[in-house]
């Protein structure tokens, strides 16, 4: 054979190889620069469409980041696949997610919600799938060895809204789920009141998921008192049916909430009942959908993890959201449940990046991560690490790396910084029972 034909041979045998791998869905990305690198397949999951809390922007969030990613070549050369899963706000539906994860080898379980902590993470842990960047909301999140959260969920947010509201109120009532994890919530909140040798607060359970609230609205005005007294409310999305209920109270028994916003954090000059929440039970879509600047949530104080959504730090994920999510309502900036994803995914994406490898497996991931990868969020968290050291270790939540929230006021229907910067609410979690 001459050695134009076996060029020419070689250059057909190449040619056809390349076109069969790109016709299975391997090899090169469009956009890299060579190498044949493995799919990254992770799940994220969150409840939709239930009678309580749904979170459908996080599914929507992730779809939207792998569209972006894999439109610049994947992350270091992988394509992201992605997996979703409606979760239901039930253990079966939080452990059949689980399973399906392991089954369809997904390395990770990413930016996701479940309150069924104890259901998803013992088909987890049993395969070895990390958890990266969960809401929050379960108590498994800040024990599992595999789980990685990127705040400091309901405790920090609970513990650093009682520092929040000891500053201006002279009596708290909370209102909270009648469930194991809303029990844990009292004393989260007092250990906030506490910093400033407060009182404890009034604790009134409600159903989760009940279709009004007069009665625990009642009790709440009334144990709140008539001067400086606040209403808080944790009640994740059932929080503005909670507020509905409230504002509906005759006026001698919740107080006066009119009069005109003074600028400052006391909201208007008439009130004798301010009302209060947390990140995720009130956030700009609820203050947007009831009303803006008339809205009942004018001038309440409201606990963060991340900077306000108007933060030039959510830059990079609102051009992303533009440029790949635009026609999907779900996806919304300002949505705690988005804005975790975002930063759960940023945790994937630099881990990935930094194993350089041709393929990417969960157990690399998780010792990635355990052996201290620093992850810089850009400034909407302070830079993540998992080592030991780095651990809070409060016996609750020994997981707990960011322990920083923001502290938030609602003026003009905005959702604005009561004050600047973070909050280390760290000394204030390890001080609860």
């Amino acid at each position: 054979m001459t050695g134009r034909r076996l060029t020419s041979l070689l250059a057909y045998v190449t040619t056809a190889a390349t076109g069969a791998s790109l016709l299975t869905g391997c090899g090169v990305l469009p956009g890299t620069t060579g190498g044949s690198r493995e799919p990254v397949t992770v799940m994220t999951w969150a409840p939709d469409q239930t009678r309580a809390t749904n979170m459908p922007g996080m599914p929507a969030m992730a779809q939207a980041y792998a569209r972006w990613v894999n439109s610049q070549g994947g992350i270091d050369g992988h394509e992201l696949r992605i997996l979703t899963c409606n979760e239901q706000n039930t253990t079966a539906g939080a452990a059949a997610c689980a399973r399906r994860a392991v089954r369809e080898n997904a390395v990770a379980v990413v930016g996701s919600y479940s309150q069924n902590g104890r259901a998803f993470m013992a088909p987890l842990e049993a395969a070895g799938v990390p958890y990266i960047g969960g809401y929050g909301i379960s108590e498994d999140e800040f024990t599992s060895p595999l789980s990685y959260p990127v705040n400091g969920g309901q405790a920090a947010l609970i513990a650093g809204h009682g520092m929040q509201l000891a500053g201006s109120c002279r009596t708290v009532s909370l209102v909270r789920p009648d469930t194991l994890a809303g029990d844990k919530l009292p004393e989260l909140l007092n250990s906030g009141l506490r910093k400033a040798s407060h009182r404890g607060a009034v604790d009134i359970p409600a159903v989760e998921d009940a279709a009004e609230y007069i009665a625990p609205a009642t009790t709440a005005r009334k144990k709140a008192g008539d001067k400086d007294g606040c209403v808080t409310a944790v009640l994740g999305e059932r929080t503005q049916t909670f507020f509905d209920s409230f504002r509906r109270l005759p006026e001698e028994e919740r107080g006066s909430d009119g009069g005109e916003d003074s600028g400052d954090d006391s909201g208007g000059k008439n009130e004798t009942v301010r009302i209060s929440s947390v990140l995720g039970s009130v956030g700009q879509p609820v203050i947007d959908r009831t009303g803006g600047a008339h809205s009942p949530f004018e001038g309440a104080f409201v606990t963060g993890w991340y900077p306000e959504a108007s933060d030039k730090s959510w830059a990079p994920m609102r051009k992303v959201i533009q440029e790949h999510a635009f026609a999907d309502n779900r996806v919304d900036p300002a949505d705690a449940g988005v804005q975790t994803t975002w930063i759960a995914y940023t945790v994937l994406k630099e881990v990935v990046e930094a194993l350089d490898a041709d393929t990417i497996t969960a157990s690399q991931i998780a010792h990635a991560l355990d052996r201290g990868e620093r992850i810089d969020t850009g400034g909407l968290t302070p830079v993540l690490r998992w080592k030991y050291e780095d651990l809070l270790g409060a016996p609750s939540f020994p997981r707990i790396v960011n322990h920083e929230v923001t502290f938030q006021v609602v003026r003009k229907g905005q959702l604005v910084a009561q004050r600047p910067g973070f909050v280390d609410v760290g000394e204030t979690v390890l001080s609860a029972p």
